[in-house]
């Protein structure tokens, strides 16, 4: 029978609030444009202030860069609303857009006023736009983050289909508030759902249902997963959505295989969609390895004070050796010491055998907790790790990459977790996409396997350098906590 009830987990709202009317278009592209504006404004007036000379001689040719910038941002997509707006991945855009603004706005002077030498004056705007962008690019990413996690600013999202794909939707909408997604319920071809695969959301009728159930529920974003309706009722049910005013999004059939390096082409009217190959044995990981080895050497050098530091103090903590060697699983199944500051100290007979949960996932503390005292402060500050550069510089790990596992779980969760053995195509890492997105511990191994397949079927030296930055805030938030 149709369940009818609605989960606490998820959360419906009928009511539009200032920050929903703030979130919805126009009203938030125009914000990030009046930002953007503003930002553009200060920076042309500072480069003018410093050189006043040159300025009045200039007249009003120099705020041409803010209309300029503005085209250039706008077509690079930045005023587009998306799932989640990332301060890491705008900034490059940005900078680009403020250099080539700049460009082209001395050219512009040069064209018209040739006798004057606009050079000093345009590299104090370049200069003033690069800090003053970079800070309203910030601005942006943190209020619209507020205003999602803090106030719930979401989008009503309908998913279309049942089963495990719709289920892990839902369960990701709820998981990360941050992508502005409020899943309310699902629809299919037919009303009775199977409950044993569709616990996350109440199932709220059929796709003939959808566009009463996009004026009803006020939907603004609908998601089509994987339904059982026929081809052409799926279809019209996606014309029916963009009829009623939502934004639709489509889950592709092959999402296994889809990176976001994939595009559309056409041949006709037929879209072919080209998918990008990532090949772990290819030159781009013998840079990534050679990288891997300068960074953990560099790495070193610098930490040597806080590595000899805590090698004293390790010692001094408790009986026992310095560094503790764990057997761990890597690339292509190879087993290797991974190594780490000993944290703990010797069991004594005392201590109670530990039994892990049924299901639960390796890691965390285990048993009764052994840390001593400087092993506590290693542990939150992931200090106890820093030996591991010495497994990058002999080539055992890398920088980032997929945590490695012990050999005893490895054949477990390889039978029981889909698509788990696959993280083992790389080196496995010191930090990983799945660890910066608060997957440690004692987490899902099936969550963790999908976000470490994507670094790996998405992987770029820029991924690398994002997540060793976002690994450092995470670091930096442990220790305030």
């Amino acid at each position: 029978m149709t369940r009818s009830t609605t989960p606490h987990s998820v959360k419906v709202r009928f009511g539009r609030n200032v920050s929903d009317r703030i979130r919805i278009d126009p009203v938030s592209p125009i914000a990030a444009v009046v930002l953007d504006v503003i930002a553009a404004v200060i920076a042309v007036a500072e480069g003018l202030h410093l050189r006043p000379g040159s300025a009045a001689a200039l007249g009003w040719h120099p705020w041409l860069f803010v209309p300029t910038l503005l085209v250039l941002l706008a077509s690079r997509k930045l005023y587009r609303r998306g799932l989640r707006r990332n301060f890491i991945d705008e900034i490059g855009p940005v900078q680009s857009a403020v250099a080539f603004a700049t460009l082209i706005t001395l050219a512009l002077i040069l064209a018209t006023e040739p006798s004057y030498a606009p050079g000093p004056v345009m590299i104090r705007v370049w200069l003033c736009a690069a800090g003053a962008l970079a800070i309203a690019c910030l601005a942006r990413a943190w209020i619209e983050r507020w205003f999602r996690v803090r106030h719930h600013a979401s989008a009503p999202t309908l998913i279309v289909g049942s089963g495990p794909v719709s289920e892990q939707l839902a369960h990701r909408m709820n998981q990360f508030s941050e992508y502005g997604m409020n899943p309310i319920g699902t629809i299919d071809s037919v009303s009775d759902v199977n409950p044993a695969v569709h616990q996350e959301l109440s199932n709220l009728g059929t796709l003939s249902d959808l566009a009463r159930i996009v004026r009803v529920h006020r939907v603004e974003e609908v998601v089509f997963a994987f339904a059982s309706a026929p081809h052409e009722e799926v279809v019209a049910a996606i014309r029916a959505a963009q009829n009623a005013g939502t934004r639709v999004w489509l889950v592709p059939r092959m999402f296994d295989t889809v990176g976001v390096h994939a595009h559309i082409e056409h041949l006709g009217g037929l879209p072919l969609m080209v998918l990008h190959h990532v090949d772990p044995r290819g030159w781009q990981f013998v840079l990534k390895g050679v990288l891997d080895r300068l960074g953990a050497g560099t790495g070193l050098l610098l930490l040597s004070p806080v590595f000899l530091l805590l090698t004293v103090l390790v010692r001094l903590s408790s009986p026992g050796p310095i560094f503790f060697a764990q057997e761990r699983i890597g690339r292509d199944g190879v087993p290797f010491d991974c190594l780490k500051f000993r944290s703990m100290r010797p069991p004594r007979d005392s201590d109670v055998d530990f039994v892990p949960a049924e299901g639960a996932a390796p890691g965390g503390v285990e048993g009764v907790d052994r840390r001593t005292k400087i092993g506590k402060i290693m542990r939150q500050t992931s200090l106890d790790e820093l030996p591991q550069l010495i497994n990058v510089l002999r080539g055992d790990m890398s920088l980032v990459g997929p945590r490695p596992e012990r050999p005893e779980y490895v054949d477990l969760f390889a039978a029981q977790i889909r698509r788990y053995g696959e993280r083992h195509r790389v080196q496995a890492g010191l930090t990983g996409w799945a660890q910066v997105h608060g997957l440690r511990g004692q987490t899902p191994i099936a969550d963790r396997a999908e976000w470490d397949n994507y670094y790996i079927e998405n992987w770029s030296i820029w991924l690398d350098v994002k997540i060793l930055f976002l690994t450092c805030i995470a670091v930096l938030k442990r220790s305030e906590d």
